[in-house]
């Protein structure tokens, strides 16, 4: 039930519906989803260890702020792990291997008909499809660590992601373009390649992030 309710309050931070310095009341949420204060309150330490929410003492739980230094210092490790991760689906399937499995993946499709839509959650729909393709790459590479740790930074990179898609829609094609970058890299078996193309777009996404908030700031 608390994961469920961290999962719940976690959307509405990512999509902005509650907004960085927002109090969240452990009352209210309790009535409104006919809950116990104590899921709750266990819920919003979940959040809080993902860095959704910060909780003060009398003053109770608070949406946390995106900075500069937030963004930076998430996008270091981001990346890092990210580039992990396709190093060690290389290491256990060749490129002619991996190229006959990802023709089969249906989180590829979900990609391709997320960058497609016009719907007003499109871009939720690529944020979960490209979470999609990585849980599809745990599969492959069977490290309950890795795939723990990245799993925890799911909700502050799909904030920030957000962010990034809500002000430039034009993200949804370099979205289109990384992962056929990926998908053209991971069947030649070329790690370099690989890692390259996700350095490139998570330095992307990143600058796009920093720029909005230096927008925001000087408004």
């Amino acid at each position: 039930m608390s994961e469920q309710i961290a999962q719940h309050l976690g959307q509405r931070i990512i999509t902005r519906d509650l907004k960085p310095g927002e109090r969240i009341q452990e009352l209210k949420v309790a009535g409104e989803l006919n809950v116990s204060r104590g899921s709750v309150r266990e819920a919003l330490l979940i959040m809080q260890r993902r860095h959704l929410v910060e909780i003060f003492p009398r003053r109770g739980a608070v949406v946390s702020g995106l900075t500069a230094e937030s963004v930076n210092n998430l996008y270091d490790i981001y990346i890092d792990l990210l580039c992990m991760l396709g190093r060690k689906v290389l290491e256990r399937w060749s490129g002619e291997e991996l190229g006959g499995v990802m023709g089969q993946v249906r989180e590829l499709q979900a990609v391709i008909d997320a960058l497609n839509s016009n719907s007003a959650d499109a871009a939720e729909q690529v944020i979960d499809a490209g979470f999609g393709v990585m849980r599809y790459a745990y599969r492959l590479v069977e490290n309950p660590f890795l795939e723990e740790t990245l799993e925890n930074f799911r909700p502050a990179i799909s904030r920030t992601y957000f962010v990034a898609l809500e002000h430039f829609r034009e993200e949804i094609d370099e979205t289109a373009t990384f992962f056929r970058q990926l998908a053209d890299a991971a069947t030649a078996g070329d790690a370099d390649r690989l890692q390259a193309a996700i350095q490139a777009f998570g330095e992307h996404q990143r600058q796009q992030v920093l720029s909005i908030l230096r927008d925001e700031e000087s408004a």
